[in-house]
C-alpha cells in the first residue's frame, strides 16, 4: 500500500511514521509513505500557500491551486481525503476499507480554512476525527493512518487482536485486565480467572454492550 500526504508541515510526520506500528509496516515493505511538501507547488519567492478570503472575514485560507498542482504531480486516484471540520467523522469501517486498497492520499489543511474548491472538485470524501478543531490537519491524518495501516495483514505481530478492537464489527469491546490479579484492593473480575472460556466470552459480549449503551457508541459497519 502508498499513502500520501499533503502537508506543509513534512516533517511532522517523520518521528512517528518511523515508530511502532507504521515504522515495522514500513520495513517489511507492506506499506510506503510519501510526503509531499505543499509549498513546492508554489510560485512565488515566498512559496505562500494562503491568502485572504474573499468576502472578508478573520484568518487566511489555504490557496486551491497548490493542492491540484501536488495531487496531479502524483498522479493517483480515489481515496483523496481531505482532513476537515465539515467532514464526516471517521471510522473503523473507513480504516477498513483504506486498508483494503492500495493507495490513500491525505491532503492536510492549516490556517483558517482551505479553499472550498479542494473539498469539492479534488478530494473525492471529507473526513473528521469529531466535532473539535485541531491546528491543522496533520495530527488527524496520523490517526487515519495509524488506523490504517494497523489492519495491513502482517503489520501487527498477533493480527488477531485487531479483531476484537472496538469498532470491529461492533461497539466498544469490554475492558481488559492483566496482572497482578488484585492491585491496592481492586480486583480483577472472578469469571476472568475462572478459565471458563464460554463465560468468559459472554461476560466480554455482554461488558462491551453495556459500556457501548452507556457511553453512546455505535458500530461502524
Amino acid at each position: 500500500m502508498k499513502i500520501n500526504v499533503v502537508t506543509i508541515f513534512p516533517e511532522f510526520f517523520a518521528t512517528p511514521l518511523a515508530l511502532s506500528i507504521p515504522a515495522r509496516a514500513s520495513a517489511a515493505a507492506l506499506v510506503s509513505y510519501n510526503v509531499v511538501d505543499l509549498r513546492d507547488f508554489t510560485h512565488d519567492r515566498h512559496r505562500t500557500v494562503d491568502d485572504y478570503p474573499y468576502g472578508g472575514g478573520a484568518g487566511m485560507i489555504m490557496k486551491a491551486p497548490p493542492f491540484f498542482e501536488a495531487v496531479e504531480s502524483l498522479d493517483v486516484r480515489a481515496p483523496i481525503v481531505l482532513m476537515s471540520a465539515r467532514g464526516r467523522r471517521f471510522t473503523q469501517a473507513d480504516a477498513v476499507r483504506f486498508a483494503a486498497g492500495d493507495e490513500l492520499t491525505i491532503l492536510c489543511g492549516h490556517y483558517k480554512d482551505v479553499d472550498q474548491r479542494v473539498a469539492d472538485h479534488l478530494a473525492t470524501e471529507e473526513l473528521s476525527l469529531g466535532d473539535f478543531v485541531l491546528t491543522g490537519g496533520e495530527p488527524a491524518a496520523l490517526a487515519v493512518i495509524d488506523a490504517t495501516v494497523r489492519l495491513l495483514p502482517g503489520a501487527m505481530t498477533d493480527h488477531e487482536s485487531a479483531f476484537s478492537d472496538s469498532f470491529w464489527e461492533r461497539g466498544l469491546s469490554a475492558p481488559s485486565y492483566t496482572r497482578p490479579p488484585e492491585f491496592r484492593g481492586h480486583p480483577v473480575p472472578d469469571v476472568l480467572l475462572s478459565g471458563d472460556h464460554a463465560r468468559i466470552a459472554e461476560w466480554r459480549e455482554r461488558e462491551g454492550l453495556r459500556l457501548t449503551r452507556e457511553r453512546g457508541a455505535s458500530d461502524s459497519t
